[in-house]
């Protein structure tokens, strides 16, 4: 067999349909090979669930247990389905990897595709008994072990069994083959999601949606202990995965900087998956011009010594909690005048965002300091006409008549945890329009960007994007950086920056 020949699977070929799981290019299987792979086996190596690989009880179950009963006090008597999602194809008959859907795994500490959580009302009339289904895979002995490329053990490895999933998140859980039986037994009212499992959303067609996806993130607001430390956890591995893509920096500019935003995107996807389950989101490095870019995820840009790069990456932990993240810094290691000028004002704009963040203050409450401080400086720098203290008559609270927005684009916070935007279908006047609480998680990150084409700023600005954030948990006291171990300080980044270029990147 040569080396670049594909090795296919065995499919069956028999008076039934081709067997579950095969595609275009897979093999014919005899009749006597079918019963031959039957024979011989003994069973599969047991596959230690991720939540646990020691195979006992999770830390988070207790979690997880909570986030349960506060769903089922507010769906009294229906019947509520949650699903994880499904498979979704990249191109032709491959699949995007699979990423739980945030609510499910919010209640379960699951991430398996296919998995259902079910909540039905006790038969007492208290409460609800929660099931978990969950996929079997084919092993040993099944011709699906051979055939199947999307469930076979074979092709995908194995998967913990419904025992232990029981056993480790502390839930009862049941084979997915059941769902649709268990489902149909039920008469009752029904709230699921829809569009998020086709399969589910055929068997309760009925279900009432509107309003679970609301409850779930309203809920999902308050972080306790085990959560915040889920974002504490990621939070730190993000800041050694930026320390890993600052150690990098020389590597790229002596070999000319081609492409240096990819290598560095590359070296911080490495941390993510060496520490966690991947990044959080896309991950921006925008050098130069770049950065004037909000959502830069071409990351396909060249590195240069006088530019300054924007770095916006998060790391997402097993448990799926995630960290947001943006340190801006001298490639070359060291600020030009302007670049620090510029720098400091969006550091002082985002420290009296932060001294904002406290609970009982009003969401927005960081977003109007940052801005005003900005504005403050725009005018200063003779960029807007008026001062600070001229409102908009659209809206009175923005600072230097809103024209500064030109400049600072976008808002300054958004709620953070198992997604990166969290709690995005929670209300108006739960979240935006609402007032902090303990155990809320919220990003500052103020920022300036002057389009390589604004007339309207110096020609030495145009083309420099900053924007520095960090992830702040809100108490009862002063605001906690969970992020803190990055350095801010312009000197501090500097010195930072020389020291991990002075060792070698390493797990």
């Amino acid at each position: 067999m040569s080396a670049d020949t594909e090795l296919t699977p065995l499919s069956e070929t028999t008076e039934q349909d081709d067997a579950e799981g095969t595609t275009s290019h897979d093999l014919p299987l005899s009749a006597g090979l079918a019963k031959a792979i039957s024979e011989n086996w003994e069973a599969a190596p047991r596959m230690p669930h991720p939540a646990n690989r020691s195979g006992q009880v999770t830390p988070g179950a207790d979690t997880y247990a909570r986030n349960r009963a506060a769903l089922s006090a507010a769906f009294s008597g229906e019947l509520v389905a949650v699903p994880a999602g499904v498979l979704k194809v990249r191109a032709n008959d491959t699949d995007y990897e699979f990423r739980a859907w945030s609510g499910f795994s919010w209640l379960t500490g699951e991430t398996v595709e296919g998995a259902v959580l079910v909540l039905a009302p006790a038969a007492n009339g208290t409460g609800h008994e929660a099931a978990l289904y969950i996929r079997e895979y084919a092993g040993p002995g099944e011709t699906g072990y051979f055939t199947d490329r999307l469930y076979g053990a074979l092709w995908v490895g194995n998967v913990p069994t419904v025992e232990d999933t029981a056993t480790v998140l502390d839930l009862p859980v049941r084979p997915l083959s059941e769902l649709a039986r268990d489902l149909r037994a039920y008469g009752g009212p029904v709230a699921a999601p829809r569009g998020i499992d086709p399969q589910l959303d055929a068997l309760l067609p009925g279900a009432r949606a509107e309003r679970l996806e609301q409850v779930i993130d309203e809920l999902r607001l308050t972080k306790d202990a085990w959560e915040i430390e889920q974002l504490q956890a990621a939070c730190d591995a993000t800041a050694r995965g930026f320390t890993d893509v600052v150690g990098e920096i020389p590597a790229v500019l002596a070999a000319g900087g081609r492409r240096g935003e990819r290598w560095l995107e590359g070296t911080f996807w490495r941390r993510a998956r060496m520490e966690g389950n991947e990044v959080g989101y896309g991950s921006i490095l925008g050098a130069g011009r770049h950065a004037t870019t909000l959502h830069w995820w071409r990351n396909d840009g060249n590195l240069d010594a006088g530019q300054l790069l924007l770095a916006d990456m998060g790391v997402e932990v097993d448990s799926l909690f995630t960290a947001d993240v943006t340190r801006t810094m001298p490639v070359g290691g060291e600020w030009s005048d302007t670049q620090r000028t510029l720098y400091n004002a969006v550091l002082e704009a985002q420290e009296a965002g932060i001294s904002e963040v406290k609970a009982g203050a009003e969401f927005l409450s960081a977003h109007k300091a940052a801005m005003w401080v900005l504005a403050d400086h725009l005018h200063s720098w003779g960029i807007l006409p008026v001062t600070a203290d001229v409102a908009c008559a659209e809206d009175p609270e923005a600072p230097g008549a809103g024209l500064h927005r030109r400049y600072t684009l976008h808002g300054v916070s958004h709620m953070l945890g198992i997604d990166v935007h969290d709690c995005a279908a929670a209300r108006d006047e739960t979240y935006r329009n609402g007032a902090l609480s303990a155990g809320y998680v919220l990003t500052v990150e103020p920022g300036l960007y002057f389009q390589p084409n604004d007339l309207s700023v110096p020609a030495e600005w145009r083309g420099i994007g900053i924007r520095i954030e960090d992830d702040i948990l809100v108490t009862d006291g002063a605001p906690v950086n969970l992020s803190a171990s990055l350095p801010r300080d312009p000197d501090e980044i500097t010195a930072w920056m020389r020291d991990a270029q002075s060792r070698p990147v390493a797990p």
